[in-house]
């Protein structure tokens, strides 16, 4: 299983970007999705979470309101985007995908079995 992420870049405060992250899975629409970022220095955390259905869809705090998570089965593909930028959400943007099928939106990174490279998204003041 491969994930491709993309759409990160250099944006300023308040600006938007829409990240994608495409999965070479076939049984992609039965898997729940996330996207976490990791900042220099400090640990990968949870961003936002997408059941396999995309009825169901989860935030951390700091971005509700602000990124709105999505899916296109039929085209394996997960977005995030993301509005209202702030300096602090400068981070690599990782996608990830539940090998469970069927599984519940998990803000742990243990409980995710497929990571994408990461694309680096810069806000700047």
């Amino acid at each position: 299983v491969q994930l491709q992420a993309s759409g990160g870049g250099l944006v300023q405060a308040g600006g938007s970007l829409r990240l994608s992250c495409a999965a070479s899975i076939r049984s992609f629409s039965l898997h729940a999705m996330a996207w976490f970022r990791q900042a220099p220095g400090k640990e990968r955390e949870f961003v936002s979470g997408i059941s396999w259905t995309g009825a169901s869809t989860y935030y951390q705090d700091s971005v509700k309101g602000r990124f709105t998570i999505s899916r296109d089965n039929a085209k394996n593909t997960v977005y995030l985007e993301m509005n209202s930028l702030k300096p602090e959400d400068t981070a690599v943007y990782y996608c990830t995908l539940n090998g469970r099928r069927f599984s519940t939106i998990e803000i742990k990174i243990a409980e995710y079995d497929y990571w994408g490279q990461g694309t680096l998204v810069t806000v700047s003041s």
